[in-house]
């Protein structure tokens, strides 16, 4: 920017995007200074140098609010973890699938994780069993991302939800409209002359 360029010649573009022409960078500078702007290298890799004329606190601030702009577009994806035991109890189980169907209603993917410990990790069966159980019982709520597969001494199986159908919005009726009022003509009586 400004007295940092070093380049011997560059070429220059005007604020309103007019090719000024090559010329040496003091005096681009001069002009930019002269319109109350600084000089910006914008393609200090071409040959030669590419610089423009604009008001670098209002480009800085423009660059700024368009990366604010694109962060708050971006959606994170939260996975929720729900552990399941080989020896889970029929109300732990049933209490847990609750909760994951909680979480895919409210836009969550899930993670159902089958822990094993020791010996159990023998009996896989099991484990696919009841990975199978509870995609069967979310199935309208939720879709498979990854189905059941084997992780050290966990199986897991990855769900999300399923995506809302929209509606199409029903189209109330149009009231009708109220008819204007005529103006009724008044027809003025004429009046018997009292003798």
């Amino acid at each position: 920017m400004n007295d940092g360029i070093r380049a011997a010649e560059v070429r220059v573009i005007a604020e309103d995007g007019e090719q000024l022409g090559v010329m040496p960078p003091h005096e681009a500078i001069r002009i930019a200074e002269s319109r109350g702007l600084d000089l910006v290298e914008v393609a200090g890799a071409a040959n030669p140098p590419v610089c423009r004329i604009m008001d670098y606190g209002k480009y800085k601030f423009m660059e700024a609010k368009r990366e604010h702009a694109a962060r708050a577009k971006q959606k994170s994806i939260v996975v929720k973890e729900v552990k399941f035991r080989p020896k889970t109890d029929d109300h732990d189980f049933d209490f847990k699938v609750r909760h994951i169907e909680r979480f895919l209603e409210d836009g969550f993917n899930v993670k159902v994780v089958v822990m094993f410990r020791g010996r159990e990790v023998v009996h896989r069966d099991i484990g696919y069993r009841i990975i199978e159980e509870v995609i069967g019982r979310v199935s309208d709520k939720a879709k498979v991302d990854k189905g059941a597969s084997i992780e050290g001494r966990d199986m897991h199986a990855f769900l999300a939800p399923k995506p809302v159908e929209k509606k199409p919005a029903e189209k109330k009726p149009k009231a009708p409209k109220p008819e204007a009022e005529k103006p009724e003509a008044v027809e003025a009586a004429p009046e018997a002359k009292q003798a």
